[in-house]
């Protein structure tokens, strides 16, 4: 087995003990997101760059990882439904998502709640989030931990 295989069945370890021993979606949660701390923007998702500035870092970290889909116990970051992060140098983010369809219950909800959490980050002036449908979203968006999270 190499490297990258040992490191990812260790993580799934960890992170289904986790949850065995938490039994809470909010500790399994934040559990992945220990886990995935290391590789701070998924391949799935992009910000301004190839790597994100400190503001996007903390966007991703303070806001877009501490919110969470209703009704699915996973955080909206690990679902995939964030698409781009940007920081301007004033401090103005911008941030396009997705949901999981366009029906989805929250859609009147959950960008207003993003935005808000964003707002609150120090070194943030304003936020702008844009729900957009282009791409899909699709399962194959999430994460790594999001499916070990969903058992699939």
């Amino acid at each position: 087995m190499n490297e990258p295989e040992q490191t990812v069945m260790s993580e799934e370890k960890i992170l289904l003990e986790g949850k065995r021993a938490e039994g809470n979606a909010e500790a399994s949660a934040a559990a992945a997101a220990q886990i995935a701390a290391p590789d701070p923007v998924p391949s799935e998702q992009s910000s301004s760059s190839s790597s994100p500035n400190a503001l996007e870092q903390k966007v991703i970290d303070e806001a877009l990882k501490k919110c969470f889909d209703p009704e699915i116990p996973v955080n909206i970051w690990e679902l995939g439904l964030i698409y781009s992060v940007n920081v301007s140098p004033e401090g103005v983010a911008t941030v396009k998502m997705t949901l999981t369809a366009p029906a989805c219950p929250v859609a009147g909800s959950l960008p207003g709640e993003v935005e808000t959490k964003i707002k609150a980050i120090p070194g943030i002036t304003d936020a702008k989030v844009e729900l957009v449908w282009e791409p899909p979203w699709t399962a194959e968006m999430m994460t790594r931990v999001a499916r070990v999270m969903l058992g699939m």
